[in-house]
Order: structure tokens, then C-alpha cells, then sequence
């Protein structure tokens, strides 16, 4: 036989010669859960390992993970019932525990690349991303709302906004608004292909953010439809998005190749709570093998096509690579 494969696999330095894919700290985005504390750390219960923290504890983990080399956060306020209310009104007061925590986080690190949440589920009594009145989400009435959310979290100083929100041209307007008042530089990262998925569990438990009535599909994607993801992507190319999200990852690794090998804007995923939460699992029934397959699930993104990812794993990720590394 000329040609013999398994001579390219016969040692490990071969084997990374020829490695295709490879995932470095560098491509990460660790989310964070801010609390209104300043010392508080409470972990989830369904995502072991991974903790909401008031600032202080928040700051002194994104040091931690600094010196491992992971470089952007996206940090998610956790918001008491009794600031929430059906016009979210606290989602763009900047004199709300948010928008104070991200000018401190800046000034100590600004180093960092911090990325916030654009979307009203929140802080809306209602537990949706957009308005609610009888009963419907309203899109355009949302817009005005997400514009004003942008701009509060834009003057702390953060670096990239993430309307997750899904409501229709909320990129464009986002982007006026902005670009009007003078932060043309602060770059959006649209939630471009969000699924209305059964993965989002965990986070919701973070977040204490679930719909308080009705579902989430009349403003997220179905998914059963992949060719729709094309259509939202474009529109939100045309609105000024500079990268282009798929949330969830792991189930949607196709929807990742597709906009990969469609549009030149980077392409980011979020590999969301509950496909985390299925590894921690398994890796404490011990059923799995955390360490081998973790990294195996990260690479699997980044094959498909991800040059972004957002992980709850990126911390242990950093952790396994330093202890790897000679």
C-alpha cells in the first residue's frame, strides 16, 4: 500500500502537525452572573461549578481568569423581582447595580472585553424579551426599550453589545442609536440564529428568568428550519451586526457551517447551560470522562465552523491546557 493514513497518526507529534482544528483560550467567552451583593457566591444548582457572584467575588474571578488567558466576558445581571415590571424600565437606568459593577469592571480591567445582554426578559415582570401587552410580545413597541438598554450599557464602557432578544430590526435600530450618540466603536454581536430550545434550562434557573406565561416561539427560531437562519443572518449583516451568533451550539452545529461558509463576519456560538449541565452529569454518574470530552465538544464547535465561543467550560478549559501545557 502507498498510501497508509496511519502514518500520520503514529506519534503524537505527528499527530499535531497535522491537526485541522484547534481550540485555544484565546476563541472564549466566559459568561458571568452578576448578583447585587458585593461578596455573595452562590452556585447554580444546575450548573455545577459555575457561580453567581456579586462584584467583588465577580471581579476577583475575572482576574483569576486573566492570568489563565481568557480575555472576554459576558456577564448577565441577576435582577431581583422587586426591580422588575412590565416596562423593564431598570434595564436602561444607569443608576442600576448593572450598569455600576460594568464602569468598576472596566476601570480595573480594561484589559478585558466585556460583552452585555441587550434583551428585556430580565427585568420584565412578564419574564419575556420583548413587551408584553395582552398577552402578545410586541416587537416594534420592544425596540424603543432595547435602543435605550444599549445605550446605558454602551456609556459604562463595555466593548460589545448582544441583542438577544430576536425581536425584527433590532440590529439596525441598535446601531443608530449608537452610532448617533457617539459609541460608533462598540461593536454588536447578534444573537442571529437563536433557537427556541429546551437547552436554556439551567440558565433560566441563573437568571430566574423564565417566561411567566406562555412560550418563547413567536420571537425565537423554530428548530426544524435552517434556510430561515440565512434570512436573519443577512438582514442582520445589512443592519451593521459585526459578528454573527448561533445559540444553541451543539444541536445546531450545521446552522455554525452554514453561516460559516455563507458570510465573511466572524461567526460566534453559544454553547449554551443545558448542553453543560449534560456533561456534568453524565461526568458525576461517571458515565463520562469530563476532561476528555469537554475539549472534544469544544473542538466539535469550532470545526463546524465557530471562530467565537461562548462557554461555561471556558475557565476549566484554561485550567486543563495550563496543566498541560510544559
Amino acid at each position: 500500500m502507498h498510501i497508509r493514513p496511519r502514518r500520520n497518526r503514529k506519534s503524537e507529534g505527528i499527530r499535531k502537525l497535522v491537526e485541522e482544528t484547534k481550540v485555544h483560550v484565546d476563541d472564549l467567552i466566559f459568561p458571568l452572573f452578576l448578583l447585587e451583593g458585593e461578596n455573595d457566591r452562590v452556585e447554580v444548582e444546575s450548573m455545577p461549578g459555575i457561580y453567581r457572584l456579586g462584584l467583588q467575588s465577580l471581579l476577583k474571578e475575572v482576574e483569576t481568569c486573566l492570568k489563565l488567558g481568557i480575555r472576554a466576558f459576558d456577564i448577565f445581571p441577576v435582577v431581583p423581582d422587586h426591580f422588575k415590571n412590565p416596562k423593564a424600565d431598570k434595564s436602561f437606568d444607569d443608576g442600576f447595580f448593572y450598569q455600576k459593577a460594568l464602569r468598576v469592571i472596566k476601570k480595573q480591567f480594561p484589559e478585558a472585553v466585556i460583552m452585555t445582554d441587550v434583551a428585556l426578559d430580565p427585568y420584565n415582570s412578564d419574564g419575556h424579551d420583548g413587551l408584553v401587552k395582552g398577552g402578545e410580545v410586541l416587537n416594534d413597541e420592544t425596540l424603543e426599550v432595547l435602543g435605550k438598554q444599549a445605550l446605558s450599557q454602551a456609556a459604562c464602557g463595555i466593548d460589545i453589545i448582544g441583542p438577544s432578544d430576536m425581536m425584527d430590526g433590532r440590529v439596525g435600530y441598535i446601531r443608530s442609536v449608537l452610532d448617533e450618540n457617539g459609541f460608533q466603536d462598540v461593536s454588536i454581536m447578534s444573537y442571529t440564529a437563536k433557537y427556541a430550545s429546551g437547552f436554556y434550562g439551567p440558565f433560566r434557573d441563573a437568571l430566574d428568568s423564565a417566561p411567566r406565561g406562555g412560550d418563547k416561539k413567536t420571537y425565537q427560531m423554530n428548530p426544524a428550519n435552517q434556510q430561515e437562519a440565512l434570512l436573519e443572518a443577512e438582514l442582520d449583516v445589512n443592519e451593521g451586526a459585526d459578528f454573527l451568533m448561533v445559540k444553541p451550539a451543539l444541536a445546531y452545529l450545521d446552522i455554525i457551517h452554514i453561516l460559516k461558509e455563507s458570510f465573511v463576519q466572524p461567526i460566534a456560538a453559544y454553547n449554551v447551560s443545558g448542553e453543560f449541565a449534560m456533561l456534568k452529569a453524565a461526568a458525576e454518574k461517571g458515565w463520562l470522562n469530563y476532561e476528555q470530552v469537554m475539549p472534544e465538544t469544544l473542538l466539535s464547535i469550532k470545526r463546524a465552523g465557530a471562530d467565537i465561543i461562548l462557554t461555561y467550560h471556558a475557565k476549566e478549559f484554561a485550567l486543563l491546557k495550563d496543566q498541560n501545557t510544559p
